[in-house]
């Protein structure tokens, strides 16, 4: 057992060898040796709480205003891949006696049940826990318990930041409890610059004292093992690309007179149509999939038919035996996505497997950058293949 850290275990549990027992027996003690905690650790998110412009998202007559006050929990956005963003701050949590723990179950629980009904990611940022502010284990456990299928099912992924010797412990010890298929969903995050792969940390408002540790671990690392910035290759934007480039580009893709671009004025034109009396409405986050096929249409020009007329008259350049057999295959695809339902092969997913198999760079090298395009025209040939292979 690392010197970190010290478990002791009463001798005698009763008899009674379950996993419950074990860890209600179960007491941490701290090494002498553990790094003290910064003094002025509360202060520091003081700072953070009054740049989200007060101090509590709920009025003060809220029953949750005393947990909610502290800004341990934070609704951050969406992630990379269009899942609801939870945020727990371990170091905003005050000292022992200054919080209701089973207040801050319930408030988590209230929070959650806004976005459980749709994917969601949960980020936990461990730093600044310590011997004065950690719950108990057995609040850990009840917490876990707490948490039902509901909670469980559609948590896509839970992102420990900065994990230390102590939170790798304690998860060893409830590895009895947590099912296989949720143990699964832990990832370890070791720096922030490795969480822009799930989620802009822009957007989180990561406390600055956990900012300030990270650039402390990142600088007592060897150059030439400090971590950088992941920087992947970008695909090109598609010509009428409306999603992940600037305004200023969308006035020349089928914006208004007035600017405004096309995916806005056709939200808001069919919510003012259908939505104004759906209750909840801008509540619940939209299915994810769902999303990423209308997100993938608009970037593809929404013009089906000037789209299917532009790729037909391009396939006509082919060679005669080609075109045949890229018809057939392409009708015989459409067949397979029309059981999706069953095999779970959209048009996307054919268009992932069977793109590069059709399409090449103009390099002739299949780079992460000529992949991107390459299966969305795949996947709009699958999906315009009645208007294109006209018999």
């Amino acid at each position: 057992m690392s010197s970190d850290l010290l478990v002791d275990l009463h001798d005698d549990l009763g008899g009674d060898d379950s996993p419950s027992a074990a860890l209600d027996q179960l007491k941490l003690v701290q090494d002498k040796q553990w790094p003290p905690d910064d003094p002025v650790s509360l202060s520091k998110s003081a700072s953070d709480i009054k740049s989200l412009g007060g101090t509590s998202h709920l009025p003060w007559d809220d029953p949750f205003y005393d947990i909610a006050r502290h800004q341990i929990v934070e609704v951050a956005g969406d992630d990379n891949f269009g899942r609801k963003v939870i945020v727990f701050n371990a170091c905003r949590m005050p000292p022992q006696h200054q919080l209701d723990h089973h207040k801050l179950l319930m408030y988590l629980k209230q929070t959650l049940d806004k976005y459980v009904e749709s994917d969601y990611t949960l980020i936990y940022f461990h730093h600044g826990l310590t011997s004065e502010n950690k719950p108990s284990l057995s609040w850990l456990r009840d917490a876990y318990r707490e948490f039902d299928r509901k909670y469980k099912k559609n948590i896509k992924a839970l992102y420990i930041v900065h994990p230390t010797m102590l939170i790798r412990t304690i998860l060893i010890l409830f590895k009895p409890l947590i099912s296989f298929k949720f143990g699964r969903k832990i990832n370890y995050i070791n720096y922030l610059s490795e969480l822009e792969e799930i989620v802009k940390c822009d957007q989180l408002v990561i406390p600055n004292r956990v900012r300030e540790y990270d650039d402390k671990i990142r600088l007592s690392l060897k150059p030439s093992v400090v971590p950088g910035p992941i920087s992947p290759p970008r695909s090109p934007p598609l010509p009428f690309q409306q999603f992940g480039v600037p305004l200023s580009a969308l006035r020349h893709r089928a914006a208004d007179s007035e600017g405004i671009p096309l995916v806005m004025r056709d939200t808001t034109g069919f919510l003012q149509e259908n939505g104004l009396k759906t209750e909840g409405i801008f509540r619940r986050s939209a299915n994810v999939s769902l999303v990423k096929e209308i997100k993938q249409k608009y970037n593809s020009d929404v013009d089906t038919e000037s789209q299917a007329e532009r790729i037909r008259n391009m396939l006509t350049s082919l060679p005669e035996e080609n075109y045949a057999s890229l018809r057939f295959l392409i009708q015989f695809l459409a067949q397979v996505s029309a059981e999706s339902e069953v095999n779970k092969m959209t048009n996307a997913n054919l268009a992932v497997v069977f793109g590069p198999n059709l399409l090449w760079g103009q390099d002739a090298s299949m780079t992460l950058s000529a992949i991107g395009p390459i299966n969305n025209f795949t996947r709009i040939l699958l999906d315009l293949h009645q208007e294109v292979f006209i018999q």
